[in-house]
């Protein structure tokens, strides 16, 4: 058990780590695979022994703190984060547990789509004209990141 919450302890520290190097430095040294190893490593042990569970686990949490440089905006819906379905199985436990959630609905349409890497923003539009904009951040509050998406053409 010593080992396990010592495994619990290293691995909240690097995926930390990895957090920070990611969302703030913007400056990752593993690759997306990498981390979600890692990541649904420590998923795993705290499921099978929450006693170990930390505070500061990344389990616990989406993104990062904004950074106070650009001011930060509220998002009116949080941006919280999906997991992962990496097999044939995990996609099926994935569809049990949301007609569990929703009752058994046979007209259910599901549409599947890559997950690409990039930049998550929150964009704000009143009477149909773009005002703010922000980073996920911690997924309740992002950087305001408005003046720099309005130097991108392709948002309306």
């Amino acid at each position: 058990m010593k080992d396990v919450k010592k495994r619990v302890e290293e691995l909240t520290r690097e995926l930390n780590e990895h957090n920070y190097r990611y969302y703030v430095l913007d400056n990752p040294v593993i690759s997306d695979a990498e981390y979600d190893c890692l990541f649904r490593e420590l998923v795993e042990l705290e499921e099978k022994y929450p006693q170990y569970r930390r505070p500061d686990s990344p389990t616990q949490r989406v993104g990062a703190e904004p950074l106070e440089a650009f001011g930060t905006l509220v998002h009116r819906t949080p941006m919280l984060s999906l997991e992962n379905a990496m097999n044939e199985g995990e996609i099926r436990d994935f569809i049990r547990r949301v007609r569990k959630e929703l009752g058994e609905n046979k007209n259910l349409t599901w549409v599947g789509e890559p997950k690409l890497d990039g930049l998550g923003v929150e964009l704000i539009y009143e009477k149909g004209i773009f005002t703010a904009g922000a980073t996920r951040g911690d997924g309740y509050r992002g950087e305001n990141i408005t003046q720099n998406l309005k130097t991108i053409r392709q948002i309306p």
